[in-house]
C-alpha cells in the first residue's frame, strides 16, 4: 500500500497566517514501507495539490489492479463542519453518506472525480470522541490516558484503518493513499497529529517516509527580493516537531532565483533539486505541467526509490486546457444573490459548478455579487448608493441564482429576486433555500396570501409554505438535518429538468435542510400554475419546483452544485448557462445524454475562469486561479 501524507504547514509565526490562509498552501508527507508504500498527502485548494494527486491516479492507471483512498485531517475540535458559519470555514461540503466535511473533500471528489465517506474526514473531535469513548468501555483499564500514546494511537490507527478502504469503485485492497493534514506549523490544536506522524516516521525507518513542506516566500513590492526567512523559520519549527523535509515546495508570485534557491538549500538542508517553486500563472492549468517541467514527481519517487515503477504523468488534458484558457471571450452574467456574498468561499461548490457549465458551452462566465440584503426596502432609506447597485446588478444579469442558507437575514432580498426572474423571464435557479422563497414569492403574488412565509422566519404565520421537517431536532444541530444522497422521482416527463437530467426516471443527489415545502398546500399551488417535477419516493416531500411557461425557472431542495465535475457539469447548472446564453432549446433537443449534449455544445475541455463586476481589465490572480477585483469579494 502506498500511503501519502502531506500536512499543510503554512509559516511558524501568525503575522503571515491571514495571508497563509488565503493562499492555502499546504505541506506533503509521503511514506513507504518495506512491502506496503504509503503516501501521506496534505491536500488544499492549492493546485500543487491536485496535481500531486492527479500524477497519482495515472500512475494507478498503469496497473490496473492498483487502488487508491484519499482523505484529510483537520486540527479543529468540531466533530465535524457543519456547524461552522461559511464566513469563518467556507461552505460545508456534504458527502453521499451524509458527512459535512471541509471544502476541501470537495476539492479532492471533484479533481478526482471520486466518492468520498465521513470517515475519510478526521478532526481533532472525532478522535478526542473515539478516545474517551473507548476509556468509558473499559478499554484503557488501568491505564492513565494521556495525548501520547493514546491520542496519537488513535491518529495511526484511524489512517491505517480508512485507508484500506477504496473510494475508486474498485474491488480490492488500497495499494495508495493520499491524506490531508491541515493547519499551520506552531498551531497547539496540530500538535499531536505531527507528533503522531512524527512516530510514524520512525515507524517505518528511513527512505520510507518523505516529507514535502509547502511554504510562502514573500517577494518585497518595493525592491522586489524574495525573502527567505519565512521558510527558515517555517522548517525550523517542523523540525522542533520531530520532522525533517526531503522537498520543499515554495510560493511565492515569481519563480526563485537560483541563488533564493542556494540559500535555502543551505539552511533547510534540502538539495537545491528538490525545491520547487510553485509561482503564479494564468491559470489554474498551468500548474500541473508547471510541477512537472521541474520534475517534481522524479523528485518526490527517488525518495521513495520508486523510480523503476511509474512513469511520466498524462497531461495532455491539461496542456489542453492551459492553451485553451484565454480561448473564452464570448461572457455570460449571473448573478449570485446571497447572505455571505462576503466569502466566495462561502459558495464554493456553486461556483465551480458554474465554471464547469460556463466553460461546457465555451462561454466567460461573469459573477455579479449581490448581497440579497441590498435588495430590500430597508436598504433603500438606510443605504440607497448599495440599494440601486444592487438593483442595476440583477437588471443586467443573464441568469439569476438564489443558493442556500440558514436564518432570516437577506431572505426578502431573496424573494424579491426571485420575484423579478419570475415577472421578467429571466433564467433562474433556486438551490435549498433558493427554492422554498420562490415558492414563497408565488404563494404571495399569485396566490395573494399576502402573509406565506416559512415557518423558520415566521414560526406564527397563516399560510405556511415551507415548514420544519417532522423528523428533524430542534435541540441538537449538529449532524441533525436531512443529510446526504438521497432519490428524486421525476413526475413528468416533459419537463426541463427531466430533460437535462437524460430523460431518467429519477436521480440521486445530496441533500442538507432541515426545511421542507408544506405538502399542504402543494394542490392550490399547483393549480395556480407552479409544477412540481420531481418529488422524493413517498410523493410527499417536493424536490423539484419549476413554472413550465417560464424560459427558465427551476428550483431543487437538493444540492446539486456537490456532483458537479470538469467535463461533466450539473444538468442544472448547465440549463442556467444555457438559458442565460439563448441556447437552452439547442441543449435540450440534442441526444437525451448529457455528455452527448455537452459534446453538441462543446469539448468540455477549456480553462475556469471567473470575472467580477464584468470588467475585462486586468485581474489579480488568486491562488486557485480565479480573479478577484480588489472590491473585498474574494472571487
Amino acid at each position: 500500500m502506498i500511503f501519502f501524507f502531506f500536512g499543510l504547514s503554512k509559516i511558524s509565526f501568525l503575522g503571515f497566517k491571514p495571508f497563509l490562509q488565503q493562499l492555502k498552501c499546504p505541506t506533503f508527507l509521503l511514506y513507504a514501507p518495506l512491502n506496503l508504500q504509503y503516501m501521506f498527502l496534505c491536500l488544499n485548494e492549492c493546485a500543487c495539490i491536485n496535481f500531486f494527486s492527479l500524477f497519482l491516479v495515472q500512475n494507478c492507471q498503469y496497473h490496473p489492479n492498483t487502488h487508491f483512498n484519499l482523505f484529510g485531517l483537520d486540527p479543529y475540535l468540531n466533530t465535524d463542519a457543519g456547524t461552522m458559519s461559511p464566513f469563518e470555514h467556507g461552505e460545508v461540503f456534504v458527502l453521499d453518506d451524509g458527512g459535512e466535511v471541509d471544502l476541501d473533500l470537495g476539492n479532492y471528489e471533484r479533481f478526482m472525480d471520486i466518492k468520498l465517506t465521513r470517515d475519510n474526514n478526521i478532526t481533532t473531535g472525532k478522535i478526542y470522541q473515539s478516545v474517551i469513548d473507548k476509556e468509558r468501555k473499559g478499554d484503557y483499564l488501568g491505564k492513565t490516558v494521556q495525548v501520547v500514546p493514546h491520542i496519537t494511537d488513535e491518529i495511526q490507527d484511524w489512517i491505517e484503518r480508512v485507508a484500506m478502504i477504496p473510494v475508486d469503485g474498485k474491488e480490492g485492497p488500497v495499494d495508495v493513499c493520499v491524506i490531508e493534514l491541515g493547519g499551520t506549523i506552531g498551531d497547539i490544536e496540530s500538535m499531536p497529529f505531527i507528533e503522531a506522524l512524527g512516530q510514524f516516521s520512525y515507524r517505518v525507518g528511513p527512505g520510507n517516509f518523505c516529507l514535502i513542506h509547502v511554504s510562502l516566500v514573500p517577494v518585497l513590492n518595493v525592491v522586489g527580493e524574495q525573502k527567505t526567512k519565512p521558510t527558515q523559520h517555517s522548517v525550523r519549527g517542523l523540525r522542533g516537531q520531530g520532522l525533517t523535509p526531503n522537498i520543499l515546495a515554495c510560493r511565492s508570485t515569481v519563480a526563485l532565483d537560483d541563488n533564493v534557491k542556494g540559500k535555502l538549500s543551505q539552511f533547510c538542508h534540502v538539495p537545491e533539486q528538490n525545491i520547487i517553486t510553485l509561482y503564479d500563472v494564468p491559470n489554474i492549468w498551468h500548474i500541473p505541467l508547471l510541477l512537472r517541467d521541474q520534475k517534481a514527481h522524479e523528485a518526490i519517487f527517488k525518495v521513495l526509490n520508486l523510480q523503476g515503477t511509474t512513469k511520466e504523468p498524462l497531461l495532455k488534458e491539461w496542456t489542453s486546457r492551459a492553451e485553451i484558457c484565454d480561448g473564452l471571450h464570448e461572457p455570460v452574467r449571473i448573478a449570485m444573490v446571497g447572505k455571505y456574498t462576503g466569502l466566495s468561499d462561502a459558495y464554493l461548490s456553486i461556483l465551480k459548478a458554474l465554471l464547469h457549465a460556463s466553460v461546457d458551452l465555451r462561454k466567460k462566465l461573469v459573477i455579479d455579487w449581490i448581497p440579497a440584503c441590498d435588495l430590500e426596502d430597508a436598504t433603500e432609506k438606510e443605504n440607497p448608493d448599495a440599494y440601486k447597485a444592487a438593483w442595476k446588478l440583477l437588471k443586467g444579469a443573464d441568469g439569476i441564482l438564489v443558493p442556500g442558507g440558514f436564518g432570516n437575514r437577506g431572505v426578502q432580498g431573496k424573494i424579491l429576486a426571485a420575484k423579478y426572474a419570475r415577472e421578467h423571464r429571466i433564467p433562474y435557479l433556486g438551490i435549498c433555500l433558493g427554492m422554498q422563497v420562490a415558492v414563497i414569492e408565488f404563494a404571495r403574488s399569485v396566490l395573494n396570501l399576502r402573509d406565506a412565509n416559512s415557518t423558520e422566519f415566521d414560526p406564527n404565520t397563516k399560510n405556511p409554505c415551507v415548514i420544519f421537517m417532522p423528523e428533524g431536532s430542534k435541540t441538537h444541530m449538529g449532524g441533525t438535518m436531512r443529510l446526504g444522497s438521497r432519490r428524486t422521482y421525476f413526475q413528468i416527463k416533459d419537463c426541463k429538468s427531466a430533460k437535462l437530467y437524460g430523460n431518467r426516471t429519477f436521480i440521486d443527489e445530496r441533500h442538507r435542510h432541515r426545511y421542507e415545502v408544506n405538502p399542504d398546500m402543494i394542490a392550490r399551488l399547483e393549480n395556480a400554475g407552479l409544477s412540481f417535477t420531481g418529488k422524493d419516493e413517498t410523493s410527499q416531500r417536493m424536490e423539484i419546483v419549476e413554472l413550465p411557461n417560464h424560459p427558465y425557472f427551476i428550483g431543487v431542495q437538493f444540492h446539486p452544485e456537490y456532483k458537479s465535475r470538469p467535463g461533466k457539469p450539473s444538468p442544472l447548472f448547465l440549463g442556467l448557462i444555457a438559458a442565460a446564453c439563448g441556447q437552452l432549446d439547442t441543449l435540450i433537443q440534442g441526444s437525451g445524454s448529457q455528455g452527448n449534449l455537452s459534446a453538441k455544445l462543446g469539448n468540455g475541455i477549456a480553462m475556469e475562469k471567473v470575472y467580477q463586476k464584468g470588467t475585462t481589465k486586468p485581474a489579480k490572480v488568486l491562488s486557485d486561479g480565479l480573479y478577484s477585483y480588489c472590491n473585498g469579494v474574494q472571487v
